[in-house]
C-alpha cells in the first residue's frame, strides 16, 4: 500500500491510499480518483515527505537530553502507602489461596455447590462470568492487581 498526498485543480488537498503507483495511475486515468471536497477529477500528486522509520537495530548518534538529577526508584518498590497496602494484600492472597487462572468461575461454582473442597481461590473471570456468579449468590470480589504473568 502507498499513501499519496493529492491536490485537485481547484487547489483542495487530501490524501488517499492505493495498492501501488500503477494502481493510482490507472484509477486516475479512468476518472475514479476525485476530490473529496468538490468532486473534481483533475487530480495530481502533491509534494510529500516519505514516511520512513529507522531500522530497529541501527544505533543512533542522537544526543539525548540529560536526565534529571533526582534518584530513580525501582519499579518493584511501592511509590506510596496505597501501593504498599496493595502489595501486602497481594502477598497475603498469593500465600493463603490457590490460583486457578481462567477456570475461576467454574471452580468457584464447584466450591459453592460442594463438589470441590472448600478453600480460598483467586483467578480470572470475564465480566459476564463474574456477574453471573454474583447473581447466583457466589461471593466474589475483584482484586486490585493482575496475575504476575501478565505484567511486564
Amino acid at each position: 500500500m502507498i499513501r499519496y498526498a493529492l491536490k485537485c485543480s481547484k487547489d483542495h488537498g487530501f490524501d488517499s491510499w492505493f495498492q501501488s503507483a500503477e494502481a493510482f495511475d490507472k484509477l486516475r486515468l479512468r476518472g475514479l480518483v476525485t476530490c473529496m471536497v468538490c468532486g473534481d477529477k483533475t487530480i495530481a500528486k502533491s509534494l510529500m515527505a516519505p514516511s520512513v522509520r529507522p531500522a530497529r537495530n541501527v544505533a543512533r548518534n542522537v544526543a539525548l537530553p540529560e536526565a534529571p538529577a533526582k534518584p530513580v526508584r525501582p519499579l518493584s518498590e511501592p511509590a506510596n502507602q496505597l501501593e504498599t497496602a496493595i502489595a501486602a494484600m497481594r502477598r497475603q492472597i498469593e500465600e493463603n489461596s490457590d490460583y486457578v487462572g481462567m477456570s475461576f468461575a467454574a471452580e468457584a461454582r464447584r466450591i459453592h455447590a460442594g463438589t470441590a473442597p472448600e478453600r480460598s481461590i483467586w483467578g480470572e473471570a470475564r465480566p459476564d462470568e463474574a456477574r453471573a456468579l454474583i447473581e447466583d449468590g457466589v461471593a466474589v470480589a475483584p482484586l486490585p492487581f493482575i496475575p504476575a504473568r501478565k505484567t511486564n
